[in-house]
């Protein structure tokens, strides 16, 4: 039996394009490269799953809209089980309006549309999914749906003692309840700043800062910095896992390919060292092409990236 991959979060139809102008610069931004995309964060970690290999299994919402399909044609062809995946009556499918500007540092506005439209009939598919997955398995979650059904999808896996992975996004719906749940946190640097409650100033202080969430009983914390590195901390250790040397040319769902792949690396049984190294590999990676799934690298890819970070990678005293 295959590892399983199971994705609950954002499924969103992207409008994606480059500006000759950093956003703002102008009342009127020329474009070019537009293009119609797959995309949202749950949608782009089972994706992953699939490209990696495993089971992989979407837990979702779309509109009764032809955007549904602009979503999850592509992840069905690659091989992602989206029975998990349900429309809501009545809503749009969400749909992310997203800027690549020179720079490469994307800005996205996203309308939440069916993501933020969940009944009990759809809560219900989704844990009883979860609960037939035979181990072993890995929940990827994240707050771009309501905090309820986050909620009830943790307590269905932790209930079979399933690994649960959370990006934090969006911070303010964290239940800092579920924390002794989560095996592993992987916000961004921002997003940490909002759960901890203050400024992180530089890799020390985030190393600090995730240990203390270590205490509030997560297995692991990794903090992806805005270098494309990450620091990362248990309970005994903190390492700073540092950035590749690539040209970015589109930041777009990089942190995503951060997350799936350390849920990846952990389904597999590696270390949290490993783990870190693999998700960054894989963050860094996803800078070089356009898009989100379609710039996502190989495994061979990745793990060839991740070895030498792995080597590279520095203890912190936190």
């Amino acid at each position: 039996m295959k590892p399983t991959l199971l994705s609950l979060g954002s499924v969103n139809a992207d409008f994606q394009m480059r500006t000759d102008d950093a956003i703002g610069s102008l009342e009127t931004a020329l474009a070019s490269d537009f293009r119609r995309l797959p995309g949202g964060k749950a949608a782009n970690t089972a994706y992953l799953g699939a490209l990696f290999g495993h089971r992989s299994c979407l837990f979702g919402r779309v509109g009764d809209d032809d955007l549904a399909s602009q979503v999850l044609d592509p992840l069905r062809a690659a091989g992602v089980d989206t029975t998990g995946v349900t429309a809501a009556a009545g809503a749009g499918t969400a749909v992310s309006f997203i800027m690549v500007p020179p720079d490469a540092k994307k800005t996205i506005v996203l309308a939440a549309n069916a993501n933020d439209v969940w009944d009990e009939a759809a809560v219900r598919a989704m844990t009883d999914i979860i609960a037939r997955t035979p181990a072993p398995a890995c929940l990827v979650v994240d707050y771009e749906v309501p905090a309820w059904v986050v909620a009830r999808a943790i307590d269905s896996a932790s209930s079979r003692g399933m690994p649960v992975v959370l990006d934090p996004s969006f911070p303010d719906r964290l239940d800092r309840g579920l924390l002794c749940r989560i095996t592993a946190l992987t916000p961004n640097l921002d997003e940490a700043q909002a759960v901890v409650g203050r400024t992180l100033d530089g890799i020390d202080d985030a190393a600090r800062a995730a240990r203390e969430l270590c205490k509030e009983g997560v297995g692991i914390v990794c903090f992806k910095l805005p270098d494309g590195g990450c620091v990362w901390a248990d309970r005994d250790h903190a390492m700073h896992v540092p950035p590749g040397e690539v040209k970015p040319v589109d930041t777009t769902g990089a942190g995503d390919a951060f997350t799936g792949v350390l849920a990846i690396a952990l389904l597999e049984g590696r270390s949290p060292a490993e783990a870190a190294a693999w998700g960054v590999a894989a963050a860094n990676l996803a800078v070089t092409g356009y898009g989100s799934q379609a710039a996502y690298a190989p495994r061979d890819e990745v793990l060839k990236m991740a070895g030498d970070l792995f080597v590279r990678a520095t203890p912190l005293d936190a």
